[in-house]
């Protein structure tokens, strides 16, 4: 299910420990032609982090209403139609919720994480579509997500991972953060 790597994704940004200075696998424009990258499966303590920024009320289980609360947060208005048909997939109990049993079976099943999904989650951050994920721009999306991160933390994350030291990531330097640190995981 792309919705659950995509949060993923946001959220693994958010925490330094998980932004260490990647290896080049290859280029950008190969990897932005091809779905060729193998899917990556998350350990549970990642699911776990990822399940409870979707469960904002902590009952152990996520509602339609926060799943779409968490779109918004993300700026991902246009899945918002999408969620009654994930719940319909992934609610196996059919009690109208996801539990947490239910969210890694549905990552089993979504087959991990893939390009278009780092594709999304780039998109999400680079909110002015220029390209480059600013520090700024991490920050915005931290706030949305409900995450305290002062700018110089921000920047911090972003020189973690900024190859090319302009001071911004591109896709080249978001894929390879993102493919190195589940490779590692």
């Amino acid at each position: 299910m792309p919705n659950v790597s995509f949060l993923e994704f946001q959220y693994k940004l958010s925490r330094n420990k998980l932004l260490r200075r990647p290896s080049r696998l290859f280029s950008s424009r190969d990897r932005q032609f091809s779905g060729a990258l193998p899917p990556f499966q998350p350990n549970l303590n990642e699911m776990r982090q990822v399940f409870n920024k979707f469960d904002s009320n902590k009952d152990g289980k996520i509602s339609q209403q926060e799943y779409k609360a968490t779109l918004r947060a993300l700026g991902q208005e246009n899945m918002i139609g999408e969620v009654p048909k994930f719940f319909q997939v992934v609610d196996l109990d059919g009690d109208g919720f996801i539990d947490f049993r239910e969210f890694v079976e549905a990552q089993k099943k979504g087959g991990g994480i893939m390009m278009k999904d780092i594709q999304s989650a780039f998109q999400a951050f680079d909110m002015n579509g220029d390209g480059k994920i600013t520090a700024e721009e991490v920050m915005e999306v931290l706030r949305r997500l409900g995450e305290r991160c002062s700018l110089e933390d921000c920047r911090r994350m972003v020189r973690a991972v900024d190859a090319d030291g302009d001071g911004m990531v591109n896709m080249d330097e978001f894929t390879t953060m993102m493919t190195q640190t589940l490779v590692n995981l």
